[in-house]
């Protein structure tokens, strides 16, 4: 075993050694100074550097880090899967049963390696549909894979069948559908049956769930915990999301820039990390527990893999960082059982870096007490006007006509499903209720952010409110003038269409992909002031545009405007689709998941750019967001509010405190039980809080609430009767639920409980 240097550093061998406690008493793969590199003609690109690891036999290890930190090559390279031209060097050595000799993967060649990529080590990819031939259905990836090791298909098929059904899977419905035509957690969860279909002893999961809803996300990492039991699995889970794998994972361990930077147990990582990076992710990362005071984004930006700094890789983010840290590589420290951090200050980190999770929860705590008592709850009073019934028929959605810019009233949304040439001769196209009588107001300066599972309608509702998607029935009004009258030129509007458009933008999900990747930045932000405002000479657009670059932080801004989309980070990209949008002076920008697909650490540091342009511009901005931290932090921030939609229906709408701390929904209750919490010890996996995992089709909504079908306190009324967005009683009036439940002397209560749901009268869940 390693000795202990005088200076608290571990002895025995380079600085990417894997020495923690217990390390090698009982690894099944054992990674050692593996380094993975691309020669270009420049320069070498290091992806992976000197990098030592142990995955223990029977146990969930989390890699944690940002996008472009080297997690993904982690994994190709412990089963030497790294594509050529990248190289891979150093040892990884995969440790079979007891009394069998180990394998030294690197070494693996021709059919061997086929055999063991499958047999020994499996892995699961971040996009299911990716992974699945489109051609072929589910029963026929089994087979092939079956077939193409020698494996006895028909007894196969039926390890396949209770595969699917640990997943609470319908096996005979999935086995006999093409991928598309399962939801993304359907075929997420039959591409781990997939990987597990030859009983492999290690599963590498590269971000699995990041593309899934949070109800999926945790309905998945629940299934996960009950099959490593099951299967005897030692599982690597890669991914960004530091609190969703903390509650999962026996031990996290911590990249940064192609580099480990710390290992060791969750709870420890979590509550008494000793590295600076660590700290620093677990401020930057948006949640629900922690005051958002202390979210903090993580100041400068990860290194170029072509430019890797000398020394430490996080010295040039680091407020710890000297000179020492610009030259030399630190070694492990010992930072506590079984926890190591590789920074020469780690027992200073904690100050350099202040972050307690206890301090952080309790603080939580103390406001949550004093934010239920009605006479000190001043949020309440800045927001009666959204939810008290000071006129007939409003709501916490809608607000008196003329502070509304944009109106919608009972609006539906419905769209034909295409059918082929023999269908459509002889059947009537199903329709999808992707909208379904939603009335909602956005008055000036406002942030309203929707959440929901995915095809709950959010990014439809949010076109409408933009006046790009045509209701089916209903009216959108802006400033008092029917859009789509004015689109159509009804009754000679007050206000033109080109103007109403001008005045309402969208960013988009993937920013990279609403640029043109062949024109410079300066190009596509010049054309719609080209379109819109012709007068405009070159140096005035170009002023225009120069001074909103360098507003957003984008400096020099004559720089940023000559490079090509691919010359830009992601959040670079999603800066240049801020200011497009900005512009036009819009009074409403709908923003649709507009940093889903950022680091987690660029959250927090877009979503304060998008309030403080907010606030110079006056703009109202439509958040669309699965997640709930992400949603929780931009409308709290703002003094906004939440809506909750659920298969095309707003179920719940009001100020972020009360939606979250005290929600009245089922549905709601249900996504804030999904939401990973900052304390991994509240993190219990088990079954999710649902009657059922998978959404109804919204071609074929349930009758009565649509929740009901899922919902853990629905009754028999629940089947029949369709709730209505009524004002909360339980609230100051600054919030809306359609729930029976809301209603303290409504038929539900006399009712008779559906199979399989609790009788009480309380949650079955925690909140």
């Amino acid at each position: 075993m390693a000795s202990t240097r005088d200076d608290g550093s571990i002895d025995g061998g380079s600085r990417g050694r894997d020495q923690t406690a217990e390390a090698t008493e009982d690894p099944i793969v054992e990674v050692r100074n593996v380094s993975v590199t691309y020669d270009l003609q420049a320069r070498d690109a290091m992806v992976l550097d000197d990098v030592s690891l142990d995955l223990r036999r029977e146990e969930i290890l989390g890699c944690v880090g940002e996008s472009g930190s080297g997690k993904s090559m982690l994994a190709n390279a412990m089963m030497d899967a790294v594509e050529e031209p990248g190289i891979t060097t150093g040892n990884v050595r995969y440790y079979p049963e007891e009394g069998a000799e180990p394998v030294e993967v690197l070494d693996l060649e021709g059919d061997d390696l086929k055999k063991f990529r499958w047999e020994e080590i499996s892995m699961v990819f971040q996009g299911a549909l990716s992974s699945f031939n489109p051609t072929m259905t589910i029963r026929g990836h089994f087979e092939e894979t079956l077939d193409a090791h020698d494996y006895d298909v028909e007894e196969g098929m039926e390890r396949a069948r209770d595969l699917l059904a640990d997943l609470y899977l319908d096996p005979d419905r999935v086995l006999d559908s093409y991928a598309h035509e399962l939801s993304g957690g359907m075929s997420q969860r039959a591409l781990i049956a997939l990987s597990l279909i030859l009983e492999p002893d290690v599963l590498l999961m590269d971000e699995p769930t990041a593309a899934l809803d949070l109800l999926m996300q945790r309905s998945i990492l629940s299934l996960l915990d009950d099959i490593k039991e099951k299967y005897e699995l030692s599982i690597l889970f890669i991914t960004h999301d530091l609190p969703l794998v903390a509650g999962l994972a026996d031990r996290l361990a911590i990249l940064y820039a192609f580099e480990l930077a710390e290992v060791g147990p969750s709870e420890r990582i979590v509550r008494d990390s000793q590295h600076p990076y660590t700290r620093a992710l677990l401020k930057a990362v948006p949640n629900l527990d922690a005051p958002l005071s202390t979210m903090t984004p993580i100041e400068g930006t990860a290194p170029n893999p072509a430019h890797v700094p000398n020394g430490c890789h996080y010295a040039p983010r680091c407020p710890l960082a000297d000179q020492r840290c610009h030259e030399e590589k630190p070694d492990w420290y010992d930072a506590g059982p079984d926890q190591r951090s590789a920074c020469f200050y780690h027992e200073r980190a904690d100050e350099a870096v202040p972050f307690d999770v206890e301090e952080v929860l309790a603080s939580v705590d103390d406001a949550g007490a004093s934010a239920n008592d009605p006479a000190e709850d001043s949020d309440a009073e800045d927001f009666s006007g959204f939810g008290a019934d000071d006129s007939a028929g409003r709501t916490a959605a809608t607000v008196p006509d003329d502070e509304a810019v944009v109106s919608l009233d009972d609006v539906e949304i419905h769209f034909e499903e295409e059918q082929g040439l023999v269908e459509g001769l002889f059947d009537e196209p199903d329709s999808v209720r992707a909208v379904d009588g939603v009335s909602i107001d956005i008055p000036e300066n406002d942030v309203l952010a929707l959440v929901g599972e995915s095809g709950c309608g959010k990014t439809t509702l949010g076109k409408a409110i933009i006046g790009v998607q045509r209701p089916t029935s209903g009216s959108v009004t802006y400033r008092g003038q029917d859009v789509w009258d004015a689109k159509d030129g009804v009754d000679d509007p007050d206000i033109e269409y080109g103007d109403i458009r001008r005045a309402l933008q969208i960013i988009h999900q993937d920013p990279g992909a609403s640029l043109n990747p062949n024109q410079k930045v300066v190009t596509s932000l010049e054309a719609p002031l080209k379109r819109w405002n012709p007068e405009l000479s070159t140096e005035d657009r170009r002023a225009r545009i120069y001074a909103l670059l360098n507003r957003v932080g984008m400096q020099p801004p004559e720089d940023y405007a000559n490079r090509f989309p691919h010359q830009l980070s992601g959040g670079e990209q999603q800066r240049v689709a801020l200011v497009r949008a900005l512009l036009m002076n819009p009074d409403v920008i709908l923003a649709d998941e507009a940093v889903s697909a950022l680091d987690v650490s660029l959250r927090v540091e877009t979503m304060d750019l998008l309030l403080e342009l907010q606030e110079q511009f006056n703009t109202s901005f439509v958040f669309i967001s699965h997640t709930l931290s992400n949603a929780r932090y931009l409308a709290e921030k703002a003094d906004g509010r939440i809506g909750i939609m659920y298969l095309g229906e707003l179920v719940e709408i009001g100020p972020p405190d009360q939606v979250l701390n005290d929600p009245q929904h089922p549905y709601t209750k249900v996504l804030r039980w999904a939401t990973a919490n900052l304390d991994p010890s509240d993190q219990e996996m088990r079954d999710p809080p649902v009657r059922s995992i998978d959404i109804p089709d919204p071609v074929n909504p349930p009758s009565g609430c649509r929740f009901h079908t899922r919902c853990p306190e629905a009754r028999e009324v629940c089947t029949t009767e369709a709730p209505e967005l009524g004002e909360d009683e339980t609230t100051t009036g600054a919030r809306a639920v359609a729930c029976h439940r809301s209603d303290p002397n409504h038929e539900y209560w006399n009712s008779t409980p559906l199979d399989g749901v609790d009788s009480a009268e309380t949650p079955t869940f925690d909140d």
